[in-house]
This record gives structure tokens, sequence and C-alpha cells, in this order.
């Protein structure tokens, strides 16, 4: 696990904000021998990463478009894809090194634009594993090439920016998306996983942990959606037409492979093939039944008779609650946060969403917002500490109260960045070229109002 740094201010934090571009550039892993590369770990992490980007194209493309109306099945679906092209150059020209560099507690530096050095590890057709953050007091030494994390890494920030999406479904125009997915993705989420993903983040510092994404993906793109859909406003109709699903079989095949996928993110998070990864797998399975069941109970309690995009839903968000604590949490506390995960979030966008009026399309605050909090807050009630234990650190994380308070710092923190970097950005792209489509645009459906495609059958 990632060593102990001394507590840094909020004053100091920001200030280390103005010497952004003061930093000089420093040798990636210059400092520290390369260990040697495990070809099971190297297999486990490709495999990893090719699920993760499963359950963006086609998981959460199908999950989505299922649940918007026919004429707008293949604009959401062209969201998804079209994210997934401009964040993979995003994340290879500045985004990776931004945030896996060490270059303050705040933001990494320039050092490996556009990957430069990702091959100071290969010599003489040895490929060695790399260590991240070599010249730190906390390098981690990885069994696996750079290039792997490279890829494994960028298909969390695509999947990041495409949960956003559909709190917008149905509504905004193609190239606002565009403009604000790529300035989103640099100045929310790129910060965010430098904070806590990287041992001189300051978020890491104060002690706060994240296994996969409860804080970094969870509820930035979360909360960043909620943003979105109220500076979008309702859809024409909300409330008083029919809005309804134009096809749950999608979004059942979607969420299906979500849950696959789901292992690669959680279980490939432990970045090797161990137990750690084992135990993630695990309890990722656990959760997302036990969440699955969780909104099927309260649904049937509350409405008489259980949904299957219900349960599919509850499934989702018990993915969700688990993914901060995957790494840290045992089977008996998994099955506990998935129901609760269910359970909350049927609430959050069931009730909530209607009590305070806004339109969240596809509930990505509801579930993923929502959920991400109530995960990350739990992990610091339920952690166990020999799951994390290391050489240097052979007590591990622990459940404590200092550790609820740091998660809470770091949700907290995660709130207002990235509602607010969302807020500013969506002003300024409204102000420039305009938000949403006209009416008759709406009306017709984005299919072809900005495709000129549609589905005949």
């Amino acid at each position: 696990m990632k060593g102990r740094i001394p507590k840094l201010t909020w004053l100091r934090s920001y200030f280390l904000v103005g010497l952004l571009f003061l930093i000089p550039m420093r040798a990636y892993g210059a400092s520290v021998v390369s260990p040697a590369l495990d070809t099971g770990d190297t297999a486990w992490m490709l495999v990893s990463a090719a699920l993760v980007l499963m359950m963006t194209i086609p998981g959460l493309a199908l999950f989505y478009a299922g649940m918007v109306r026919k004429k707008n099945v293949l604009a959401t679906m062209m969201q998804s894809f079209s994210i997934c092209c401009i964040i993979s150059i995003l994340w290879v020209v500045i985004g990776y090194s931004l945030v896996f560099t060490t270059g303050s507690p705040v933001i990494g530096n320039a050092s490996q634009f556009m990957l430069n050095g990702i091959l100071d590890h290969y010599h003489f057709g040895i490929d060695k594993g790399f260590v991240l953050g070599a010249d730190t007091a906390a390098p981690i030494m990885m069994t696996i090439p750079q290039s792997v994390y490279v890829v494994f890494q960028m298909t969390f920030i695509i999947i990041s920016v495409a949960i956003l999406v559909g709190s917008a479904a149905e509504r905004i125009k193609f190239s606002a998306l565009c403009i604000f997915c790529v300035l989103w993705g640099l100045l929310s989420y790129v910060p965010i996983a430098h904070w806590v993903w990287t041992s001189t983040g300051w978020l890491a510092a104060l002690g706060a942990i994240d296994f996969a994404g409860g804080t970094v993906v969870h509820i930035n793109a979360g909360v960043a959606g909620l943003v979105c859909a109220l500076m979008l406003g309702k859809r024409i109709g909300f409330g008083k037409r029919d809005l309804s699903p134009h096809n749950v079989g999608y979004a059942v095949i979607g969420a299906s492979l979500l849950w696959v996928g789901w292992f690669g993110f959680n279980a490939g998070s432990a970045l090797g093939a161990n137990g750690r990864a084992g135990m993630a797998m695990l309890v990722t399975q656990i959760a997302a039944a036990s969440g699955g069941i969780g909104w099927m109970c309260i649904e049937w309690i509350k409405r008489k008779k259980p949904t299957v995009l219900g349960i599919v839903s509850g499934a989702v968000a018990g993915l969700v609650v688990i993914t901060p604590a995957a790494g840290f949490v045992l089977p008996g506390p998994a099955l506990l946060m998935g129901f609760i995960g269910g359970v909350s979030c049927f609430w959050s966008c069931s009730y909530l969403k209607h009590k305070l009026g806004y339109d969240d399309s596809l509930d990505a605050f509801g579930v993923h917002g929502i959920g991400g909090i109530i995960g990350a807050v739990l992990t610091g009630v339920f952690a166990f500490g020999p799951l994390s234990a290391t050489e240097s650190d052979p007590a591990g994380i622990s459940a404590s109260v200092g550790l609820v308070i740091a998660q809470i710092e770091a949700v907290v923190v995660t709130i207002i960045w990235s509602g607010s970097i969302s807020w500013i950005l969506l002003i300024l792209i409204d102000k420039f070229i305009g938000l949403r489509v006209d009416q008759d645009a709406e009306r017709e459906g984005l299919d072809m109002a900005l495709h000129n495609e549609q589905i005949n059958s």
C-alpha cells in the first residue's frame, strides 16, 4: 500500500496550485531498479483492461440506449462510442502524465507527454515491470509493463466520462458534449485521480483510500451528471408525457456486460493475479447480487411488483457501492453494503429526484453519485487491515474513526471540485456554442437531428 505522508494543510494545497507550472520535470522511474515482469500478473491485467473497456462499449452503450426513447437510441450509443475514441487520445497525449507522474500533491507534470519514456524499462528485448512514483518516499513496484498500466487506467477515465453523460441524454448538443468531455476529463477527472491514486496526492496524504474508483470515478461522474441535468433543464414532457424506455432488453444486456466487466474494474485494481484480486472479485459478485435483491425487495414492497429494470439497476448500484471497498472488505460487509446500496439508490432515483424536480435522464447521480458516496464512507467503516497489509505496512488499513473522517473529507472535496468545474465549463460552453438542441430537434429525436440516422425496425 501507499506510504503515509505528512498531512498537508488546505492553505498549502491551494498555494501549490499556483506553483503548478514551475515544477521541473523529473526522470520517471530513474531512481529505483525495475522489478521483474510476471507473466501471470501481466496476463490478468491485459484481461482486466479489456473487461473494463467492455463496460463502456458495448456495456454502458447498451444499458443507456435501452433506457431512452427509440428516436434517441443511436445518438445515445454514439455518445459512448465517441467518448471512447476522444478520451483515449486525451489520455495518451497528456492525461496519463498529469495523473501518474510526481509533480506535486496537486497535479503531476508533463514529463510523460505523448507517453514519453514508456519504453524505458524495455532493454534488449527483455520487458520488465515498472515503478510508479519511483522518485517518492513510497514507490509502488509493479510486475506488469507500463504500457499495460496505461491502457488499464485509460479505461477508467473513459467510463467515468461515459457515465456522466447519461444525465444529459436526449437533449444535449453533440458538439457541446465533445467539448465538455475533453475539458471535464482534464480539469476534474485528472486532478482528482492524482489526489487519490498517487502517493504524493494530497487526499492520499490525508489518509483517504479508494480501491477502484468510488471517489475518482463514481462520485466525480455522478456529481458532474447532476450539474449537467440542472444546467440543461428538463426534457420536453418530463413529468407530463410517457418517457419510458424504448427497449429494456438492451438495458438488461448492457447491465449484464457491466456486471462481468466490473470484475476487471475491481479485481484488476489489485494490479496482479493474487489473493487480493480474488477477494475483490468475490466481494464484487456478492455486492452486485445483494444490490439487485435490495432494489427488488423495496420496489416489491412499495409498488407491489418487482421490475426487470429495477433489479438490474440495483445490481449496478451494488457494484458502485463496493468499488472503493473491493480490496479492503470481507464478504459479510460486502453483502450488507450491496443491500444498502440497492435500497438507497432506489430511494434516490424514485423519490429524491422527483422531490427535487431535476431530470437526471438515466440516473447517473442517483446510482453512481449516491452509490459512490455510500461506498466511500462505508469503506472506512468496514476496512479489514490484513487485506491491504504489505511488508512496509504489516497492519494494513483498518476501519477507524480517523479513516471514516478521511473518507468523508475525500467525498466532500470531490463533490465540491467536480460540481464547481462542471458548472463553470457548462456555463462557458453554453455561452459560446449552446448546450441544448432546439425544441424541434428534441421532438424529432437526436438520431435524425444530429446524426441523420434512425432505427427503422
